[in-house]
Parts: C-alpha cells; structure tokens; sequence
C-alpha cells in the first residue's frame, strides 16, 4: 500500500485503554513511521531488488504519488507480458505434436533395469512425461529436482520413449565434462538396448564431428549427447522428436533463441536443480508445466558444511581422513595458472598419494584419461578448477574442499557440494577463504547461505536466496528489470501471477481481510522468546494459522520449544483462529466495543459458531460477500 520502507524493529505499545500490543515499526522517507501490528505480518514482504553502490535504498514516501505510480507502469508492463507469454502458450497447445504410443513390454524391461529403487517423486514426474509425451500437443516441462535426486533417470525414461517411438533425442549440457558423464551413463543404461548414442564436444575432433553430423542426418544415431555444439554446429536431424536441456539456468539468451529455432513443434524437457526465479514462476503461473523431485533417494545423508578461514594442517587433515576410509578428495581451486604449484604442495605435504589436475584448458584426451582413472579410483585428490559443477556423480569422492570459496557464486557453491555425499557415506564440504581476509558483505552472504541450507531439497531456497543477494539482474529483459526494481520481486510477481490470470479469462479470487479488533493483550513476550528474528518467525507462523488443528499444532510446538505459553500469547492464537475462521465467512470486521476481556473468556466455539466471548450478547452472522458485521 505505501511502498518501501526500512524496517526498524519490533515495538511495543499500550494504548489509553491498557491493551499492550507488538507492531512492526517501517520507516518510509523522511520521519514518517508506520506501525503494522506483528499478527498483520502478511502485509509485508521483504524487498528484492537492486540496490545502489552502498547497499541501500531510495525509500517511499508515505502517502506520495510516486509508489502508485511505479505500481502501475508496472501493472500495465505485466500486462503486456502475460499477453506475450499466453499467447506464447496458446500457440504451443495449437501445434500438432507427435503423439506417442503407450508404454510397451520393451519400455517396462528398460524402466526394470533401473538398479536402484525409484522415489516416490521420480515416479510421479515420470509419469506426468510420459503423460506429455503421448498428448498429440508439443510438451514444454521443466523438471526440478535438486543435486542428486535423480533427474537424469527420468531424462532416460523419456529418451528411451522417443527412440522406441522412431524419433531421435538431443541431450543438451552446459559442461564438456557433463556431456561425457552423461555419454557414458546412456551407455551404460542402453548398453542391452537396440538404442546408438553419440556425443559431440571438443573430446571429437573436427573429422569425427562432421562424420557424426552426417550420421545424425541419415537417421543412424538414436541419442546425441552435447555441448553447445548442437547448437551452434551445422546439425541437422532426421526426425527429432526431444530435446532435453540439462541445467537449463547455464545457457544465455541467445542459446535459448537458438534452441527455439528447431524445438518449435518438439517435445522439450529442461531439467534444473536451481532454476531461475522466472523459470520456477513461469511453471507455477501456470505458463509452463513443472515436475519436482523432493524426495531424497534411499539412504543419503545432508553433507557436513563447513565454512573457514584456510588452515593447511586442518585441510591435509581432512583430505588423510577421507583416504583413510578408502574415499576419494575433489580440491576445487579455480585458477589454472597456479593450479599445478596447488597439487605439487598436497603431494608433498601428504606422503604416497596420487594427485591429479584437470581444467578446461587440457587436451581432450587428458581428461578422458583422468576422468577414467577417477572413476576407477586410481586418483586420489582431483586438483580442479570448476569444471566439475555440474553433474559429476563419483560416488566414492566424499570430501569437497574449495579454496577462495568468497569469490564463487551461490548456486555455484550449492552445485559444487552436491559433487559430494552421492551414496550412503557421510559427505563433507569445507568452504575456505583467505586467511585474514575481509569479506565483502556479498561474498559473506553468500558463505553464511551455503552454510544454511545444507540440509536436501535446499536448491529452491538457494535460487531465492542468490536472487535476494545479488538482485534480479537481467532475467525479465531490460524492459521488465527496471519495473521489478521499482516495486521489488515479490509485488512484481503478484502482479505479473494476476495479469496472467486475467489475460487467460479465469476470476481474480479477492481474499477477504477481516480486521478485527478486540480489547485482549495479544503478543510474544520478550521473556517468552527473547530473539526478535525469531519472534518475527513466529508471528509469520501465527499469521498462516487457516484452522483449530493448525493452531493447535502451533501451540504443541511452541511448548515444544519455549515452554508454557504465556497468556497474551494464547490471546494471540485465539484470534489468529478467529480471523481465519471469519474470512473464510466472507466477515470484513470484528469490533468489540465492551469492557477489557481476559483471554480465558475466549473460547472455542461448537461448530458452525465462530467463537464465543463473554460478555458478548448477540454475533450477527451472514453469508454476504461484503458484509461489514459489528460484535455489540
């Protein structure tokens, strides 16, 4: 309603008549101040944005023209853009696509042959593919999963569909090293399957790629497997029936323009572990369909996350742990230049051990050699730069350490981590910085997220942390990154969620706001919970309260964790169940104009009464959409 403002704290205050309450103080421009009460704290969200050089922010004046205005250019620009995108969508479902037909005794001998046990969630999204697949409507899915939760078998499930069917699969990476793990792991699954695969990267050499495209033109290649390559190169298919894009957040703008050039009648399946803000929206806005994978599979544990200044004795104490059980160390240090003085001082410091380099810059075969020998275990540190982010799946390589951690990026981090901890042995990830150096506010952010979210199924939160962190860049186009600035990620996506619903014709459902004023000290005692960012958490919690169970819920965990609840705040969930139960009445407003109420005249009501409350004499009740009701 006001814009953006600074918060400033929890306060309390009294009014005349002794009722004490807990309010959200935000400071708007100049000295205006505006004190939302903390059972309110739906009506405010943290602002993502740009920020200036000094990290701060010109705030809203309060009751100024300027936020209406910003608010609705940025109204009228999602407007335009949720006529672009449905459109977009609209001339998607129009096209014919290549119906596929059901599974057959071949495609469940494939999905059999599978050597693990399927997660829930994986079963799920393989079906909802398969589902695509046979509609006679190009598919257009992102799959979100996070770092080893199987999203490359549900890729394979598909692949092997298409290529039943007669069609050709390319499997698109960001990563040279990427392509090859993703080669070799399609040979390995369709090994005892009538099914070619092919990969193109710079490990082919001119001659090969020519004679690999020519193959690809005649039909005699069922799966390619690439880089960049695929589309930048002078491919061309017989009949390509799916393109799937792994890590689809890697690929710029110009890529994914390029893609769209022959994936424009073609099934198309993006799979991400951190998708891009945008990306995720665009799936859940209902533009885009989206399977997720948040099942952890069988029996994985989170990775031990350490956060540090670098120490030697500590990191070569690390690295002779893990080779005392038999593992193997990936030592990530991203700068080729001296990567080799880096794994000449741990062959040193650690007697009888072999160490490795690879980086992007060795010859094609190198790699393949070193790739080999990691895989088979002769190598026992991989000194690296950050080739190995995506999709590298070792499952023995069981420490990650990085050095100069502070100059990665958050998603990178998160990537680099789910290198490690890929079976059921106990993972460790030692993110190191300099030793005496200051970190910049970004890089120290960016340290205490990876530090965080180390728990599985944290990409999501990576993705909206990294936004948050580094601002929303690019990601909407030039035109829309001003208007998200302007009103911040949040108020942006709201309108742009409410434009598409418009745009496709379905009703804006208005939620009803029930303010409700009643004479009870409703709050958290700072002696109850003395942190103010956990208060803050609990009034968000208490905010969400829609039933008796959910408060009741609450209630055993606050007890759980705090101990007995004081009485202001049993007043507190008592009428967090009021609003909730009057809103979904359609009830506008509850006003209590009697004497002081202790919080034990408060009780639960029978059902279909909304609460009962002494000294009330009569509750009006009404089904009327917009009824304004009044507790005499």
């Amino acid at each position: 309603s006001y814009g953006i403002g600074l918060y400033k704290g929890l306060t309390k205050i009294t009014s005349a008549e002794g009722i004490t309450k807990e309010y959200i103080t935000i400071q708007y421009a100049g000295s205006d101040k505006l004190f939302i009460p903390a059972e309110r704290i739906e009506l405010i969200s943290k602002y993502i944005g740009a920020h200036s050089d000094d990290g701060l922010l010109k705030l809203s004046k309060m009751g100024g023209a300027e936020w209406h205005k910003q608010t609705s250019r940025a109204k009228e620009s999602v407007k335009k853009m949720a006529k672009e995108l449905i459109e977009l969508y609209a001339r998607r479902m129009r096209k014919s696509g290549f119906a596929y037909p059901p599974d057959d005794a071949l495609q469940a001998e494939f999905d059999s042959s599978f050597p693990y046990e399927e997660t829930a969630s994986q079963l799920e999204a393989i079906e909802a593919i398969k589902r695509d697949m046979m509609r006679a409507v190009p598919m257009d899915r992102l799959l979100c999963g996070d770092v080893g939760y199987g999203k490359t078998e549900v890729a394979l499930r598909a692949a092997f569909k298409a290529v039943e069917a007669g069609k050709q699969v390319a499997l698109l990476c960001p990563t040279t090293i990427l392509a090859y793990q993703h080669y070799q792991t399609a040979l390995s699954r369709f090994g005892s399957f009538p099914v070619r695969v092919e990969m193109i990267s710079r490990f082919r050499s001119l001659k090969e790629q020519r004679e690999i495209f020519r193959r690809l033109k005649r039909g005699d290649i069922d799966i390619i497997i690439g880089t960049h390559k695929l589309v930048y190169g002078d491919v061309e298919f017989k009949d390509l029936g799916l393109l799937i894009i792994d890590e689809e957040q890697r690929f710029g703008v110009a890529q994914k323009e390029k893609l769209k050039q022959f994936a424009t009648d073609i099934d198309v399946l993006s799979l991400s572990a951190t998708p891009i803000p945008r990306t995720l929206n665009m799936a859940m806005g209902g533009i885009r369909d989206m399977s997720v994978l948040d099942e952890v599979p069988g029996d994985r544990i989170p990775v031990q996350t350490y956060v540090l200044e670098y120490d030697d004795a500590l990191i070569y104490e690390a690295i002779r742990r893990e080779l005392s059980r038999g593992g193997q160390v990936f030592y990530l240090y991203n700068n080729v230049e001296n990567i080799n003085n880096v794994a000449a001082r741990i062959a040193d410091a650690i007697d009888g051990i072999n160490v490795a380099v690879a980086h992007g810059q060795m010859d094609k075969s190198d790699i393949e050699s070193i790739w080999q020998q990691l895989v088979e275990g002769s190598i026992d540190v991989l000194v690296c730069t950050s080739i190995i982010e995506t999709g590298v799946d070792v499952p023995n390589a069981n420490t990650l350490i990085v050095e100069n951690a502070d100059r990665l990026g958050l998603s990178q981090l998160h990537q680099l981590r789910g290198r490690v901890g890929r079976s059921s042995r106990r993972a460790y990830a030692y993110f190191t910085y300099r030793r005496g150096k200051v970190l910049t506010e970004i890089a120290e952010k960016r340290l205490k997220a990876i530090r965080d979210y180390a728990q599985f199924g944290a990409g999501f939160k990576v993705a909206l942390r990294d936004l948050e962190i580094r601002g929303a860049g690019n990601m909407l186009g030039a035109e829309q990154h001003g208007h998200l600035d302007a009103v911040g990620y949040d108020m942006y996506i709201k309108l742009l969620n409410e434009a598409v619903l418009e745009e496709k014709g379905e009703q804006i459902k208005q939620k009803t706001e029930c303010k409700i004023d009643v004479k009870v000290n409703a709050f958290i005692p700072d002696s109850y919970i003395s942190s103010p960012s956990v208060r803050m958490e609990m009034y968000k919690r208490i905010a969400l309260v829609l039933t008796a169970e959910d408060a009741d819920d609450l209630r055993d965990e606050m007890l759980d964790r705090f101990g007995d609840i004081p009485s202001e705040t049993e007043a507190l969930l008592r009428v967090a169940e009021l609003k909730a139960l009057a809103e979904a009445a359609d009830i506008e407003r509850i006003v209590q104009n009697d004497p002081l109420l202790h919080p034990d005249t408060l009780t639960h009501g029978a059902h279909g009464q909304i609460m009962e409350m002494a000294p009330v004499q009569e509750f009006v009740h009404s089904t009327a959409p917009t009824q304004n009701l009044e507790i005499t």
